[in-house]
């Protein structure tokens, strides 16, 4: 690896130098769209017992109040917002995914943006500005390390989301190129996360420390807090520690002419994104042939490598985990023909009829399917069997989701974890953020007046 090729440099450069004018009519659509995603997803998680439990270990340590937790009535200081922001956002797994690396771009991203709008004034096109321009550095590194780097354990929405993070924030303060550049080299040094973690609540945890560590990383990089030049691509650097297989043409290449945020997918299901078209493979299979449990003899789900390697649970013991397990998935959606919260939950995972109907599933990889796509045949005991192909899972960029459904998740999400949140004011003020002179408006929407 060529440590002069100056990676780092470049994308803080790209970063400091970008003018509103300079984004693109669909990346900034894309921009709104995912903030109506995780600002629904924050409400939906603001009473999560992860939640709960974040917030009682960190009162002793939590400093003046200057930033609100979506969904509730406390008020923390910026780190830690930045850090319950980001759980609450992510603790359902119902955010939003990047399908080139199946990283949760907004998560660590958006909440530095909503805890820095509480301490500065910053208008409604600034924040969507940084926060695209966020989302656009954490995903060119991460599709710089992959596949390698997820393959060898490490949870890329947090090990590559904390470059999203203080890249968003250090264009939100005003960083120069050399700032920005530093913000980036404290980020990889505070970078962590594992995929071990998934299925349990430690996972949103290593979210939370990537949202909160960047918004340091670009508060020390304010401060004057010097960072190495070659953090991403030196010879002990980032890239070089964390995967085999680098290509840093992919974090360079293109800057500004392409937009990683258009590869971005709202989530339709509260799971993995890998189990979309395997859902809806199963919901198709349902409503056309209604299958009697009993005469089902076995589920065969063929798909993309990554679908086996993360979902690849046939026994679980908590919703929590039932969120990553294909054969759980499988079973709920034959069976409630849904694949909500309620499929998810803890009571669903212990219901006899789920259990019973998971232990038929099977599954085998093929690496010809890409990662959106899934076949899914359900055999019958008396030897018939039927297919379906799902070329692209709802909610990728193949068949997004509508903003009509987007905003009804916002209002279910609101309804199930904030309830007191006014949903229809809400949607219509982040929809019209470009035009809006004071951010932090939206963000006291979202919690108790």
């Amino acid at each position: 690896m060529d440590a002069h090729s100056g990676a780092t440099r470049q994308l803080a450069e790209f970063v400091a130098a970008s003018r509103w004018d300079d984004i693109p009519e669909n990346a900034r659509r894309e921009g709104v769209r995912g903030l109506v995603n995780i600002i629904g997803c924050s409400l939906g998680g603001a009473g999560d017992e992860a939640m709960n439990a974040a917030l009682l270990a960190l009162a002793p340590c939590i400093g003046p109040a200057q930033a609100s937790v979506i969904g509730r009535g406390e008020r923390v200081d910026m780190l830690n917002a930045a850090f319950l922001n980001a759980v609450s956002a992510n603790v359902l797994e119902y955010d939003d995914t990047h399908l080139p690396t199946v990283m949760h771009p907004a998560a660590p991203v958006a909440p530095v943006l909503f805890a820095l709008a509480e301490r500065q004034r910053v208008s409604g096109a600034d924040l969507l500005h940084a926060f695209i321009l966020g989302v656009e550095a954490e995903c060119r590194v991460g599709n710089a390390l992959m596949p390698n780097h997820y393959r060898r354990g490490y949870h890329i929405t947090a090990t590559c989301g904390i470059f999203g993070a203080a890249a968003a924030a250090a264009k939100l303060l005003g960083l120069d190129p050399e700032r920005t550049l530093w913000a980036l080299g404290h980020a990889a040094t505070q970078s962590a996360g594992l995929v071990e973690s998934l299925g349990s609540m430690s996972k949103s945890v290593g979210v939370g420390n990537a949202a909160k560590n960047g918004l340091a990383a670009a508060l020390f990089a304010a401060a004057g807090l010097t960072a190495p030049e070659h953090a991403i691509e030196g010879r002990y650097g980032f890239a070089a520690v964390t995967s085999e297989t680098v290509d840093l043409a992919r974090i360079t290449g293109g800057l500004g002419g392409s937009w990683e945020i258009l590869q971005n997918a709202c989530k339709p299901y509260p799971c993995g994104v890998v189990l979309f078209p395997v859902i809806d493979a199963c919901l198709e299979l349902r409503r056309r042939h209604a299958p009697e449990p009993a005469r089902i003899a076995r589920i065969a789900v063929r798909g993309h490598p990554l679908l086996l390697e993360r979902t690849d649970r046939p026994v679980v013991a908590s919703g929590r985990e039932a969120k990553v397990s294909l054969q759980h998935s499988v079973a709920a959606a034959v069976l409630f023909g849904a694949a909500g919260l309620a499929q998810y939950s803890e009571e669903c995972v212990a219901d006899p009829a789920v259990r019973a109907l998971r232990a038929k599933v099977t599954a085998q990889e093929d690496d010809r399917i890409p990662v959106e796509s899934a076949i899914v045949t359900m055999h019958f005991t008396n030897g018939e069997a039927f297919r379906e192909h799902v070329r692209h899972g709802r909610g990728t960029p193949g068949r997004p989701m509508s903003d009509a459904e987007l905003d009804a998740k916002l209002r279910d999400l609101a309804a199930n974890g904030a309830p007191f949140v006014d949903a229809g004011r809400l949607i219509a003020a982040v929809r019209g953020l470009e035009h809006e002179q004071d951010a932090c408006r939206i963000i006291r929407m979202t919690v108790p007046s």
